[in-house]
């Protein structure tokens, strides 16, 4: 087995083995993506005519068969493969003979592997970004759909002023679509085309056509200058997770709401049974599940950002193998999110509040405390704090006979061992 780093001599197997770590897996991610690059980089290669025409012609077959056969399952990376890389040029030179040897020119594994992830960050903060305004948009119908009915809102876990359903539901469909346009947001830094910067120092004595290959991939631009890629790396992955963990904690909290609303002592919502799960002990319970889940799942998105973060912390410039481990979390973390926001998405036309046990619970007369308070300074003229003291003592029918300061308060004498300022 050829690899593409192979320059003569043994490496320990069990060394091999560690270095490669999860590669022939996780790279199965890339494939689609590297395959593309490949071919944006042969397309350039010819253009500049280090590919005659019919080496072309050959390597573009062979990488499109390729794509075919991978994502029909007849063709896949194997451990001997050590990454998708290696495992791609292998087939080209099988399959062409020396076109296959050619299409590294100009490149290293290192601007190899950035461009494919670069290109599959960007398609995946696309996917997550539509997944959250799914999310918005189920909870911008809900609204609409019970919108009108009072419900209490709650500040420390009390009941402290009303609101409907639709201003609950607009609360989280608007945050939900800020994380949707800061998830777009992100794909600034993925937007940069590292294809030409080769190991980190660019091709002397080879000029290469970066904008070429920036256009043909739907890059906003080359990386320049070529040192900077390197040292980039980790960058957009984390300002990646970093938003998507945002959505996370959102989707999170959202979740549990719905957890605590559902429950007997609220009785606010009645979930589907079909969205729940039994109890293997208590044949009366039903269980919100899914919902946990969402809630529990923010976590590993904050998670795989640390990991992301740590990495690359402390590291010189240039390309060290440290940078490999970036892969498992930034997959880890953003198919966790995206998964997430899919379900909820999927659920959340499905729920509905308990329209008589919402109105009960808002006709305590306690939520229109701060509403009285208002009232009397609107139609009396009293300072705020005057009012709020009214209220909060019971007092808000007006004594007109007393001064608009209120009655004088006859001194008394402090309570022993008693702070008098308290």
């Amino acid at each position: 087995m050829s690899r593409l780093w192979d320059a003569g001599g043994d490496l320990d197997p069990e060394v091999l083995q560690y270095t490669a770590g999860d590669d022939p897996v996780l790279d199965r991610e890339l494939m689609p993506w590297d395959i593309r690059a490949t071919r944006a980089h042969a397309r350039m290669l010819r253009s500049l005519g280090h590919l005659s025409e019919d080496e072309w012609v050959a390597l573009d077959g062979a990488l499109q068969e390729a794509l075919r056969d991978f994502q029909d399952g007849t063709w896949d990376i194997t451990p001997e493969d050590e990454d998708g890389h290696t495992a791609l040029e292998n087939r080209l030179v099988a399959r062409i003979g020396d076109p296959g040897k050619a299409v590294h020119l100009g490149r290293s594994r290192n601007d190899q592997v950035l461009a494919a992830l670069r290109l599959w960050l960007m398609d995946r903060l696309e996917a997550l970004g539509q997944a959250a305004d799914q999310v918005a948009e189920a909870l911008e119908e809900w609204g609409a759909r019970q919108g009108p009915v009072p419900m209490p809102g709650y500040t420390h876990g009390q009941r402290a002023m009303p609101q409907d359903v639709a201003l609950w539901t607009g609360g989280w469909a608007a945050e939900v679509r800020d994380d949707a346009e800061a998830i777009r947001l992100a794909r600034r830094r993925a937007a940069q085309n590292p294809l030409g910067s080769a190991a980190g120092y660019g091709v002397p004595g080879l000029p290469l056509d970066r904008e070429m290959t920036t256009r043909e991939l739907g890059f906003d631009r080359p990386q320049e200058p070529v040192t900077a890629v390197q040292i980039s790396r980790g960058k957009a992955e984390a300002e990646a997770l970093f938003q998507a963990t945002l959505l996370a904690r959102d989707l999170g909290r959202l979740a549990g709401e719905v957890c605590l609303f559902a429950t007997a002592e609220y009785g606010f919502l009645r979930l589907p049974e079909d969205l729940t799960t039994g109890s293997s002990m208590m044949p009366q319970k039903r269980n919100p599940d899914v919902f946990e889940r969402v809630r529990g799942r923010a976590a590993e998105a904050l998670a795989a950002l640390q990991e992301v973060l740590m990495i690359a912390w402390g590291l010189p410039s240039g390309y060290h193998r440290d940078l490999q481990g970036i892969k498992a979390p930034l997959f880890r973390g953003l198919h966790g999110v995206l998964a997430s926001a899919r379900v909820m998405a999927r659920v959340i036309p499905r729920l509905s509040f308990d329209e008589d046990r919402l109105r009960e619970a808002a006709a305590d007369p306690a939520l229109q405390a701060t509403a009285r308070v208002l009232d009397l300074v609107r139609t009396q003229g009293l300072p705020f704090r005057e009012a709020y003291r009214r209220v909060k003592g019971g007092q808000s029918p007006i004594d007109r006979s007393q001064p608009p300061g209120g009655p004088a308060e006859t001194p008394t004498e402090p309570t022993p061992g008693k702070d008098p300022s308290v």
